[in-house]
Formats: C-alpha cells, sequence, structure tokens
C-alpha cells in the first residue's frame, strides 16, 4: 500500500483559503439532505438548490490537507481545486447525467452477466439435462467448476466491456454443447472470462459516486438481474416453442454479445476521459467535471491515491488478507449465500419434479422476481435510513429461514401449488450482497485498497456459492430434505451468532480506536499520518467502521 505522502510531497500549493476556516462559515451552506428524525433515524431534508453543497473534508484542514493531496498521475489531477464551490441545483443536474450515462451503462454490462447466468435455470425446464446425458450431480459439478474459476479469476483488470465480449462469444458456443465434457469445459471458461468482473464495477462506480451515493445505485443494479430473469423468461418460452431447439440456449450469447460492443463505446474510464473520436464533445463541462472530481475527492480524499490504470498486485493483496478488521465481513461472505443459492438454482427442477410443464414453470419463476426485485431495493434504502449495515443484511438470512423449515417438513405428496408458494416466498427475499459490497468498500480505506478488499469479499461469496452447488444431492431428490437440513443449521448459526458478533466487534473497534486517536496531541497526529500507512481500514485517524 502507498505511504501518507509527507508535507513535502504536494506539488500543488495549498491555498491560502485553506487555512482560514472562516470562508466555510460566512457561505451559506446547504443543510445535509439527511437530518435526525425520531429514534435517531434519519429523515429526508429539503435543500435550497442556490446554497452552496460543498461540503467540508480534509481539504479544509491546513494540517491534514496535505497528506490527503492526490497524486501526480491520478487521472482527474487537472480538475482538482480544493477551493472550488458549486450549487445543491448544479450537483442534483450533474448527478442525473450521471445516472443516465454511467449507472445506466453498468446496469446493462450486469444485465448481460446475469443473462449468462439464468441460461443454464431457464435450459432446466427443459431437456438440458437429459440431452447432455447429465445427472444433477454433473449439474453441481459444472456449476462447482465455474464458481471455482470465477474465484481464481477474481482480480479486476479494470476491461470491463472486453470482458463482457469475450465471455459472449463463450455463452453463444453453448448451443453447440454434445456431452458432459464440453458443458464442463464451457463453465471453467466462462467463469475464467466473468471473474473479477463484479468487484471491478463496484470500483468504476465508486470513480463517479460518493460512498452515500453508491449503495442505492449498486441495488438497482442487482435489481436488474430480477429484470434479467423475468425477460429471458419469456424469451425461453417462446424459444422453447420452436422445434429443435430443446434446452440450448446459446441465443444468450448474441444478446450478450451486442450489450458487450455497447458498453465498449460508453464506459468512459473516468468523469475526465469521456471525450473520444467518437464522441469529441464528450459528456461532461469543464465546470462538470470540476464539480464531480473535487466533490468525490471530498468525500473520499483516497480516491486520488490511485490511478484508474493501475494494476492490483500481490502486496496489496496480502496486505488486504492480513487486515484483520475486514475478516467478520469475509466470514460472512463465506456463509451466507449457501442457505439461499440451492433452492434458486433448483427452482425449475423442483417445479417439473411436481408436475408443472416447461412453459408453465418458466412463468411461474416471474413473481419471485419482481418481489425480489423490489426488496432489494427497499432493503437497501432501509440500510441507508438507518445508516445500519449488519443487521439490516442479516434479514436476508431472516427471510429465508421460515421458509426452509417449511421445505424441510413438507410433505412428499403435498400440493404442487403449495411447493410453488413456498419456493416464491422464500426466493422473493432482499439480497444484501450490494449492501456488503459498499459496506466493504466503505471500511477498507483508500482505492488501492478497495479494490483488493472488494475483491476479496467478492471471492469468498463464490466460495460459499460453489458450496452451496453441492448441498442438494441426485440421492435426495425431489425435496431435498436432507439439503434443507443443512440449510437451516448454516442459515441459524448466522442469524443467532455470526450477524450480532459482527455488529459487537464492530462496536468495539470503533470504541478502542477513538480512545487512542483522542488521547493524541495534535502534533502526535501529525506524526502518526506521516508515517503511518494509508489505506488500511485499522487506522486510527478514520475513526468510525460502518457497522
Amino acid at each position: 500500500m502507498a505511504k501518507i505522502r509527507s508535507l513535502a510531497r504536494p506539488t500543488l500549493e495549498v491555498p491560502n483559503w485553506v487555512t482560514n476556516t472562516e470562508v466555510f462559515k460566512k457561505e451559506q451552506h446547504s443543510t445535509s439532505a439527511w437530518g435526525k428524525g425520531l429514534f435517531g433515524k434519519r429523515k429526508f431534508l429539503p435543500r435550497d438548490p442556490d446554497a452552496i453543497a460543498t461540503r467540508r473534508s480534509v481539504f479544509d484542514d491546513p494540517h491534514l490537507a496535505p497528506f490527503y493531496w492526490p497524486k501526480q498521475d491520478y487521472e482527474n489531477i487537472h480538475r482538482f481545486d480544493p477551493s472550488a464551490r458549486w450549487t445543491c441545483q448544479e450537483e442534483k443536474t450533474l448527478i442525473r447525467k450521471i445516472d443516465c450515462k454511467i449507472a445506466f451503462m453498468a446496469t446493462v454490462a450486469y444485465f448481460a452477466l446475469i443473462l449468462d447466468f439464468v441460461n443454464l435455470t431457464q435450459a432446466n425446464s427443459a431437456n438440458f439435462l437429459s440431452d447432455l446425458h447429465l445427472t444433477t450431480n454433473d449439474f453441481n459439478t459444472g456449476n462447482t467448476i465455474y464458481r471455482f474459476s470465477y474465484l481464481c479469476a477474481e482480480l479486476p483488470s479494470q476491461l470491463i466491456s472486453k470482458r463482457v465480449c469475450l465471455w459472449s462469444i463463450v455463452s453463444l458456443s453453448q448451443f453447440w454443447l454434445k456431452a458432459r465434457a464440453s458443458f464442463l469445459a464451457c463453465r471453467l471458461l466462462l467463469g475464467i472470462l466473468q471473474g473479477g468482473f463484479v468487484p471491478g464495477l463496484v470500483l468504476y462506480m465508486s470513480y463517479f459516486y460518493t460512498k452515500t451515493e453508491l449503495p442505492i445505485r449498486t441495488a438497482i443494479i442487482w435489481a436488474s438481474s430480477h429484470v434479467c430473469h423475468i425477460i429471458s423468461t419469456f424469451l425461453a418460452y417462446g424459444i422453447f416453442h420452436l422445434n429443435g431447439v430443446g434446452g440450448k440456449a446459446g441465443w444468450h450469447g448474441l444478446i450478450t454479445l451486442a450489450m458487450g460492443v455497447a458498453s465498449f463505446f460508453n464506459m468512459p474510464p473516468s468523469p475526465t476521459q469521456t471525450k473520444t473520436w467518437f464522441r469529441p464533445k464528450g459528456w461532461l463541462t469543464e465546470r462538470e467535471e470540476v464539480i464531480i472530481v473535487n466533490k468525490i475527492l471530498r468525500d473520499d480524499p483516497t480516491k486520488g491515491d490511485m490511478h484508474n490504470r493501475e494494476p492490483v498486485t500481490l502486496k496489496r493483496l496480502w496486505t488486504a488478507v492480513c487486515d484483520y478488521d475486514l475478516w467478520p465481513l469475509y466470514i460472512l461472505g463465506i456463509v451466507s449465500a449457501i442457505p439461499t443459492d440451492p433452492p434458486s438454482v433448483y427452482l425449475t427442477l423442483s417445479l417439473r419434479h411436481a408436475g408443472f410443464n416447461t412453459f408453465n414453470t418458466n412463468l411461474l419463476t416471474i413473481p419471485s422476481q419482481v418481489t425480489g426485485m423490489i426488496n432489494i431495493i427497499l432493503l437497501s434504502l432501509v440500510s441507508e435510513w438507518l445508516s445500519e449495515r449488519t443487521f439490516v443484511s442479516m434479514m436476508e438470512n431472516l427471510w429465508v429461514l421460515p421458509f426452509l423449515v417449511a421445505l424441510y417438513t413438507l410433505p412428499s405428496r403435498s400440493s404442487p401449488w403449495l411447493l410453488f408458494g413456498l419456493l416464491t416466498g422464500f426466493l422473493s427475499h432482499p439480497t444484501a450482497v450490494p449492501i456488503c459490497l459498499a459496506w466493504c468498500s466503505t471500511n477498507s480505506g483508500a482505492v488501492a485498497g478497495r479494490t483488493v478488499y472488494t475483491t476479496l469479499y467478492s471471492m469468498f461469496v463464490q466460495v460459499s456459492i460453489a458450496v452451496a452447488a453441492q448441498v442438494y444431492r441426485s440421492n435426495d431428490a425431489p425435496r431435498y430434505r436432507h439439503g434443507n437440513s443443512i440449510l437451516i443449521i448454516i442459515c441459524s448459526i448466522n442469524v443467532l451468532l455470526l450477524y450480532p458478533a459482527t455488529k459487537v466487534y464492530y462496536i468495539w473497534r470503533n470504541r478502542q480506536r477513538a480512545r487512542i486517536w483522542d488521547a493524541m496531541t495534535p502534533e502526535e497526529k501529525v506524526h502518526y499520518l506521516n508515517t503511518r500507512m494509508l489505506g488500511i481500514s485499522g487506522l486510527i485517524s478514520d475513526l468510525h467502521i460502518e457497522a
């Protein structure tokens, strides 16, 4: 990790106004968009559109500012201006523009990823396994190979759009699958090419949004996965009516290839790099570039500590592994997806075993996708409203626990509609992954570390899904009672032990670090900043670890 820069390092002179904190007091600044309401909950407060939206930051402190000055090779350094001011209306207009340009294309890219994820689920509603002479255990093996290859390729390359193009070609080749070997090889290649996409996408979004703006947009991107399921269901419903197609879903590759080409031309690397030969005027004016660059750096000065093409090194990876303050999140990543994944992957197989035909099975997956999409956005809004991460994230496991118990106790000869109702209720659970990714990103310090921390969390989630792929076995079909009993135990441990323990640990760490920092003299604080490492979550000057 890069060391905190010394007082002599900045090449830009600290302007005189920084040393005069009265400037902020005299200006008409907007109140925060969120204030404290009843019982300490956050409530929305109206903002004067003409008031100054610029918030206080370390750049307003003459002692701290030099430690957080952007690096010389930071790609937006020419727009960095600590004295810049902008109004609430300018900020609002700019955010809308970024939403329409950046967040939309990020959603399209993620949509392409999920479209290939659901490929197998839709094919299972037809005769995919029997056509390739596969058992459900072979299906599990393919999913495990995919997840572990995805995990090994997890460190993000930042070349998001190029990855979409490459994996789309592999997805297209699934049309010609013939047997077990080609199926497993295809899953291996897809995992290698798709690995690293999610943390890379979150990091990319952080170049354009503050830490308070990112979670809800990440949640909306994740919610697009449910829209993808719905659209692919209707596509599959029509395609499966075509003679000779069977369960082969190579058509996904054509769609995702088109999305990859579109994202290649519409995902600029940074706010100041939107001008290209095919877009000579760019998306942002010079004034808007100044606003977004300084807005991002005032919210998180460490984002200027790494340029957007800087590779992830083994040293950074090792530093992230050794940072024990992130271990609770990694542990949650390992276990959180196990209780929710098997029923989701086996949904279409379970409905077919219950007696529904191919076409009805595909249509019956839609209700849970609609409710799941709504719940993921609501959960993220609740997390921001309460400024709470641990117990809000726990709601995912708390939601599915009673449904797992019901599935375990469901009689073998029960109504197929009862099974459908339980599975729909189960799969309507809110997903906590976008909250946890933003949570991990916030607690990880500098951008150079944030890349690795979010990647590590994503890798542990892939381990969780790979383990979950082996819970439902063919000798336990069709109700998978033994598998459901395992899921109930893990889910109970998560709810009763791991999530509460994470909350207690972070509360204790915040108090411990605050005591150490408050006991320091101003001179000791400056010395500490000048000699310690930047980007480690244990840095005691960054007093608050989100819990």
